[in-house]
């Protein structure tokens, strides 16, 4: 083979366009894939983490509760599980609170309270994905009565 051929077939190394758009393309189909299988896991685990933060929510007031005799007012609110709220007993009320801080929704939002509640003596929710009463799905409402 001659010097001039064998320059030739280097020039000719590499990938063409069609090889590049091949690549690409398959590429896409992949991402597209995982995001697929993905992005609803996502919506799961807000809904789990929802439901974990009322049952820590409702461990906290329970503890408040047999401590202080009764569930925080609607008007004290969940504060009352982290520094004690007006008019309550200093003697009674435990050092540190009851739950360390106050969580968000997993939609950046303050869980709801309410006592008496319609559900049972005291009640914790969310309203979910989309801020409104009621819903389906990641917009569900999310309570301590579940």
């Amino acid at each position: 083979m001659s010097t001039e051929q064998k320059n030739r077939r280097k020039k000719r190394n590499g990938f063409t366009l069609v090889e590049l758009m091949v690549v690409i393309v398959i590429i896409g189909l992949l991402a597209t894939i995982v995001a697929l299988n993905v992005l609803p896991s996502g919506d799961t685990a807000r809904i789990q983490k929802a439901k974990a933060d009322i049952a820590t929510i409702e461990q906290g007031l329970e503890l408040y509760r047999l401590q202080m005799g009764s569930y925080p007012t609607t008007t004290q609110g969940l504060q009352a599980l982290v520094s004690p709220p007006a008019g309550a007993d200093p003697a009674r009320y435990q050092a540190g609170g009851y739950i360390k801080r106050l969580p968000q929704d997993p939609w950046n939002r303050p869980y709801l309270y309410a006592s008496p509640g319609q559900h049972g003596a005291a009640d914790v929710w969310t309203l979910g994905a989309d801020g409104k009463d009621g819903g389906q799905g990641i917009d569900a409402d999310i309570g301590s009565w579940q």
